[in-house]
C-alpha cells in the first residue's frame, strides 16, 4: 500500500465519522504536507521568504528538532546563515517506529533513513560534537578543538539514555546510540531484558517478546514487567504501549497462552497518565485485559542472570503533628522489592548529555532552561532550545516538536528584527497510545492538563483511525513535512 492509497484509507475512516480529509487534515496541520506524503520525492522546501536579517544561527543537533528548525530558518530567511552540529551524517532513525519494532510490526530498515537526504538545502553541517559551551563569548568548542562563533545559538541535542544508573546494566553507561552493538546484544539478546529506547535493542525486544509467547504456549506461568523511571523521558507512553502490543500479540497466539503471562506494570508515578481522563481510560482497559500496574516502584538494579528486577518502593506515612499549620508531617518510607521476571521491558532514567546539561548554558540538572512558552534561555538572549533537550514540563514527544520549531523559529527572528518574542509554545503534546494491534488512543493535550483533540471525537476512546495514523502516515508527515520546515 503506498502513501496515496493510505491516504484513501485515512479519509474511508474520516467520512465513517462525518469528518471531511480535507478538514482532518487541516485539523492535524498536514495540509501543506499533503502532496509531499503522495509525492515524497519532491522534498525541496518552501521558497517563500519572510525576513532580511542576518545572523549567524548555529544549531546544536540534528535530529528532528534541529533539522525542522533549520529548514524553517532556511525557508524564512532571504540571507540565511544556519550550521548544524551533529557527530552523525550516516543513518538516522524515526524513533516513534521503535515500538513497532519491538512488537514485530516494522523492521529496522522501516524506520532508518539518511540523514543526508532530508538535510535542507543551504544549511551547512559540521560533523562532529559540541564538546564545551562558552554563552559569555558567543561561542562553543567541538570535539576537534575548533571553536565556533555565533550569534544566535539553537540547542537541539536530545538527550541520552541514563542506564549507568540501573545496577547491571552500567556497561550501557551514559549513552543515546549505543553504538557498541556487541554490549547490546549480551544484554539483551536471549535475557528478557528489553527497551524500545533504541532501534538495535528495539530488535531484540520482539525477539524476547517472541520467546516468552513460546514458552507460554508450553504452559509455563511466566512473568512480564514493564518499568517506567523517575525522570522525565521522551514518550513517556512508550513502557504502556509495549504492555498493549504484548497483550495483544500473547492474545493472537490464544486466550490460553495470554492467561499464562502475568503483566505488570511499575511506574516511579503514582498515575497511569498525567491528564486524569486519559488516566482514567487507561485504567478501564488495563482492567479489562487484565493488565496490573503498582504505583511508586522506580527501577534500580537487573540480575540478568537470576532474572530479578529490583525496586526502589516509596509511600509516605503520617510524621508528627505540625501545630502552626494544623496537620501531620508526611515522612517519605522507602524499601527495596526483588521481583521475578522472564520479560522485562526497561524504561531507562533520562538527562541531558553531560556536556550540555553540566555546562553554562545547563541547569546543572540535565536539560537546558528556557521559558516554557517562547523557549528562549532564562539566562542569555540569543541562546534557544527546543525539544528533548529542553526543561519544560511537557514536549518530549515528536508532536510536541511540530509546534516547538515553529515558536522557536518565530522568535528567533524576531529577536534578530530586535522585535519582542511574540510565539507562544502552548505546551501542546500528542501521545499516540497504541493499545492494540490495529488500535491506538490519539491522547492530545496542553499547559491545560486537559484533552484538547484535533478532531470532534472523543479522544478517550480507541480507534482503528489513529492505527492508520500512527503506523503509516506520520512517519512520512515528519520525514516530508517537519524536516523540510513546512508542518
Amino acid at each position: 500500500m503506498d502513501n496515496r492509497d493510505l491516504l484513501n484509507e485515512f479519509e474511508k475512516e474520516l467520512i465513517k465519522k462525518g469528518i471531511s480529509r480535507r478538514d482532518a487534515l487541516k485539523l492535524m496541520g498536514l495540509g501543506a504536507a499533503s502532496t509531499a506524503m503522495l509525492n515524497p520525492i519532491e522534498t525541496k522546501a518552501s521558497e517563500a521568504k519572510a525576513s532580511d536579517v542576518k545572523a549567524k544561527i548555529v544549531i546544536v543537533g540534528g535530529g528532528l528538532a534541529g533539522i525542522s528548525t533549520a529548514a524553517r530558518l532556511i525557508n524564512s530567511l532571504s540571507n540565511p546563515d544556519v550550521t548544524v552540529i551533529e557527530p552523525s551524517d550516516v543513518s538516522v532513525s524515526y524513533q516513534p517506529g521503535n515500538t513497532f519494532i519491538g512488537a514485530g510490526v516494522y523492521e529496522k530498515k522501516d524506520v532508518m533513513y539518511e540523514l543526508k537526504d532530508f538535510f535542507p538545502q543551504g544549511a551547512k553541517l559540521i560533523k562532529d560534537k559540541a564538546a564545551e559551551f562558552d554563552p559569555d563569548n558567543n561561542s562553543l568548542t567541538i570535539s576537534s578543538g575548533e571553536k565556533i562563533s555565533y550569534d544566535y545559538l539553537v540547542i537541539a541535542a536530545g538527550l541520552t539514555l541514563d542506564f549507568g544508573k540501573i545496577k547491571g546494566l552500567e556497561e550501557l553507561g551514559d549513552t543515546y546510540t549505543m553504538d557498541e552493538r556487541s554490549k547490546i546484544k549480551e544484554l539483551f539478546d536471549g535475557t528478557g531484558v528489553s527497551t524500545v529506547y533504541n532501534t538495535d535493542a528495539a530488535v531484540y525486544t520482539w525477539k524476547n517478546m517472541q520467546a516468552t509467547i513460546e514458552e507460554a504456549k508450553k504452559g509455563k506461568k511466566l512473568n512480564a514487567i514493564f518499568s517506567h523511571p523517575d525522570t522525565a523521558i521522551k514518550c513517556g507512553g512508550a513502557p504502556k504501549k509495549m504492555m498493549y502490543l504484548m497483550d495483544a500479540r500473547l492474545n493472537e497466539a490464544g486466550k490460553d497462552v495470554r492467561a499464562n503471562v502475568d503483566m505488570t506494570f511499575y511506574p516511579n508515578s503514582t498515575k497511569l497518565f498525567s491528564v486524569k481522563e486519559y488516566a482514567d481510560a487507561i485504567k478501564k482497559q488495563y482492567e479489562a485485559r487484565d493488565m496490573k500496574w503498582k504505583f511508586a516502584h522506580n527501577l534500580k538494579a537487573v540480575d540478568i542472570k537470576n532474572k530479578v528486577a529490583t525496586f526502589e518502593h516509596y509511600w509516605d506515612e503520617k510524621g508528627e503533628y505540625d501545630a502552626d499549620l494544623g496537620e501531620y508531617d508526611l515522612v517519605r518510607k522507602t524499601k527495596m522489592v526483588d521481583v521475578d521476571y522472564d520479560f522485562l521491558h526497561v524504561a531507562p532514567p533520562m538527562k541531558a548529555p553531560d556536556e550540555i546539561g553540566n555546562s553554562p548554558v545547563g541547569s546543572g540538572k540535565g536539560w537546558v532552561p528556557v521559558n516554557k512558552e517562547t523557549l528562549q534561555h532564562v539566562k542569555y538572549d540569543n541562546i534557544f532550545s527546543l525539544g528533548d533537550i529542553a526543561a519544560i514540563p511537557l514536549g518530549k514527544t515528536g508532536g510536541s516538536v511540530r509546534k516547538q520549531y515553529k515558536v522557536a523559529v518565530d522568535n528567533i527572528i524576531s529577536a534578530m528584527e530586535g522585535k519582542p518574542l511574540t510565539a507562544k509554545y502552548d505546551g501542546y503534546t500528542v501521545c499516540p497510545i497504541i493499545t492494540g494491534i490495529g488500535t491506538v488512543m490519539l491522547a492530545e493535550f496542553d499547559w491545560s492538563m486537559k484533552p484538547t483533540p484535533s478532531f470532534p471525537l472523543d479522544p478517550t476512546q480507541e480507534r482503528y483511525i489513529w492505527w492508520l495514523l500512527k503506523a503509516y502516515i506520520l512517519k512520512p508527515m515528519t520525514q516530508y513535512g517537519m524536516l523540510s520546515g513546512r508542518v
